[in-house]
């Protein structure tokens, strides 16, 4: 596991996390993941209703169900929502009784009340998600940066 400290939520237990698909060379575990993503995270990939908020400073605002369900085709499990304090719902996995946030710092000081065991569970082919043709883009930017700076393509 690596020796720098993470912020988001089970950066702790994530390097037990191991990939089920080896989609992108270098990706092993969620950490492995955040730490690329870090640097594809951007207004773009932003949730549109968010993009005025969106800066360098706080990168994983308005990313988390593309993230959530790109870690999913990536480590398996599955991605849940919790109910934010202004109601939306915020995406997260659950892998092998792991449960990690790649997106969680978005929240600030506010994610330490973030309550994941409230949890339902997310579909992609859903209304909420990839129903949306502007998150399924959002979510194929992801992949497709994700495989080029990887230097291997997504399956």
């Amino acid at each position: 596991m690596s020796e720098m400290e993470y912020h988001f939520y089970g950066w702790q237990e994530a390097g037990r996390v191991k990939a089920e698909k080896h989609l992108y060379k270098g990706i092993e575990t969620p950490i492995n993941l955040y730490d690329a993503l870090a640097d594809i995270w951007c207004a773009d990939t932003c949730a549109p209703r968010m993009r005025a908020d969106w800066s360098p400073e706080n990168k994983t605002l308005g990313q988390c169900s593309i993230t959530a369900f790109l870690a999913q085709d990536i480590f398996g499990g599955d991605v849940y929502g919790l109910i934010t304090k202004n109601g939306s719902v915020h995406c997260y996995n659950v892998v092998d009784g792991y449960t990690f946030d790649l997106t969680s710092e978005q929240f600030g000081d506010e994610a330490g009340e973030l309550v994941y065991a409230n949890k339902e569970k997310q579909e992609r082919e859903s209304a909420m998600h990839f129903f949306k043709e502007e998150k399924r883009k959002r979510y194929e930017y992801l992949k497709k940066e994700l495989g080029v700076r990887t230097s291997f393509s997504p399956r």
